[in-house]
């Protein structure tokens, strides 16, 4: 990387030194760093996550239980990061936030290396508030870097940002899930712990190079709301300790105690979330219209996030018992298949990006609608095709590996149809008076579709089934087609946002 940094003779005024990195400023190779590990940990435990839960050596759980809790720690995640953002704004500021975030990663990841049951769940809830407080922050950090909206070189930064995620999603199952696999369950979470380690210490060496407002809390709270917040705070924990000591000494205690309540939590949240921002009087007309044309947009990407994450859960499981995870007769770690999206996303992206270009120039480069809607068609085919292995497996035979690997292909363009997209039509969207909180509001989008597999999974719904997946597959194509039909109707709604 040191090879890369050069004397920028363009903006002398850029945060951080008079150096860039491959033409940007010198702290985006911190964050970038940082980031790269941070992924590295958190993609290797969860290729591991849905193995360890089911594998005679580690917790030996069912399928359905396996999936629940996998589905609920991810929604977890992106759940959290609502909180994680106002902390960063309100408590810690952002680059405090992230250094607080990676100490609580790293101790999540080494406590699930403990040999034992009862501090794994700790470990991931850990891991879950770690992964929260970091994600909004750091995105945060790398728009800072730049001298506004307006700088030429901003979408170029988080473009090359966002290749530190998939450069560690691409290398953490390939290590961390060969080491957890084949030598040991707990070695390689260790080895996840050590990867945020490693990203912490280059962010606390390399943090001088981030802009100064990085530090700074730009919303600080009084000593009224500070005093408020931590009352609520203890009041809500004091009631949640009590409840569960009693089912506790009742003896009735289930893990469904813990998993029930998150996943209504996850269905919930994102709900009541929208419903205020909806019913806020405060907004005009064309704000209004935006927030009911921005919620067909948010449950359409719930629909799509609730399959697509089955990737890491449903299509894992099933590979470890029913596919033949061999290529030309090498026998490959199931993790490995975690690697296939975060490649292809590295490889197709550039071509997506030069194709709208060129269909831009023409004229022709397709609308946001019909680029939302082919993405939910895709993932939707994805699981159809997931009935072709499925058969194979029901008939007494293993799966070829290369339909997996189609399925994260067709998942993936997917993606790449869907998420920036709606990445972006959440930022136009966006009420000024929720400007920085809709990015929030995004992410329950995931929340909420893996709020809903983990319901599935605890009322006992079997997601390697064929009438299920097929289910799933038809939902998805329906609510694509359904976006399609009304698009000038949602169009209209979406006011001078296009």
């Amino acid at each position: 990387m040191a090879s890369s940094l050069t004397k920028d003779p363009v903006r002398p005024g850029t945060p951080g030194t008079g150096k860039t990195f491959f033409g940007h400023p010198r702290g985006l190779a911190t964050l970038f760093m940082t980031e790269m590990w941070e992924r590295f940990s958190y993609y290797g435990m969860r290729a591991l996550l849905p193995l360890y839960l089911v594998a005679p050596g580690g917790l030996n759980l069912n399928a359905g239980t396996a999936t629940a809790i996998y589905s609920v720690y991810v929604s977890l995640v992106y759940l959290l990061a609502m909180p994680g953002g106002w902390f960063g704004d309100r408590v810690w500021g952002p680059r405090r936030t992230v250094a607080v975030a990676g100490v609580v990663i790293m101790l999540g990841h080494l406590t699930l290396a403990l040999p034992s049951s009862g501090t794994f769940y700790a470990g991931l809830g850990l891991v879950a508030i770690g992964s929260g407080l970091l994600k909004a922050n750091i995105s945060t950090m790398v728009g800072h870097l730049y001298d506004g909206p307006d700088d030429p070189r901003r979408d170029g930064g988080f473009t090359v940002f966002y290749m530190g995620i998939n450069l560690g999603a691409f290398a953490a199952p390939l290590i961390i899930g060969t080491i957890g696999e084949n030598v040991n369950w707990h070695f390689g979470f260790a080895l996840a712990a050590l990867g945020m380690a490693l990203g912490l210490v280059q962010f606390l060496l390399g943090s001088r190079h981030l802009a100064a407002r990085s530090s700074v809390v730009p919303k600080p709270l009084s000593a009224e709301e500070k005093a408020g917040t931590l009352r609520k705070a203890a009041i809500w924990a004091g009631i949640a300790v009590v409840a569960y000591a009693i089912v506790g000494f009742s003896g009735h205690y289930t893990l469904n105690w813990i998993l029930v309540p998150l996943t209504l939590l996850g269905v919930i949240i994102p709900v009541m979330v929208l419903v205020n921002i909806k019913r806020d009087k405060e907004l005009d007309r064309p704000e209004q219209s935006k927030m009911s044309a921005y919620i067909w947009f948010f449950v359409a990407a719930a629909v799509f996030w609730m399959i697509y994450d089955q990737g890491g859960s449903t299509l894992s499981i099933f590979a470890d018992s029913s596919a033949d995870n061999t290529v030309l007769g090498w026998e490959f770690p199931v993790s490995w298949y975690q690697s296939v999206n975060p490649v292809l996303i590295m490889a197709l992206a550039p071509v997506f990006a030069w194709f709208w270009l060129a269909l831009n120039k023409r004229g022709k480069e397709p609308s946001t609608i019909v680029k939302f809607a082919s993405g939910l068609v895709l993932v939707g085919a994805s699981f159809f095709l997931f009935l072709a292995p499925l058969s194979i497996a029901d008939g007494g035979h293993k799966a070829a590996a290369m339909w997996l690997v189609a399925i994260y292909f067709v998942q993936t363009v997917g993606e790449l149809l869907l998420s920036p997209v709606g990445l972006s039509v959440t930022t136009k969207m966006a009420p000024a008076k929720y400007a920085s909180q809709m990015m929030g509001v995004w992410f329950l989008a995931v929340t909420a579709g893996d709020a809903t597999t983990g319901l599935l999974s605890i009322a006992g719904v079997d997601l390697n089934k064929n009438g299920i997946v097929a289910m799933e597959a038809t939902l998805a194509v329906v609510a694509g087609v359904a976006v399609w039909m009304y698009r000038k109707r949602v169009k209209e709604l979406m006011g001078d946002v296009r």
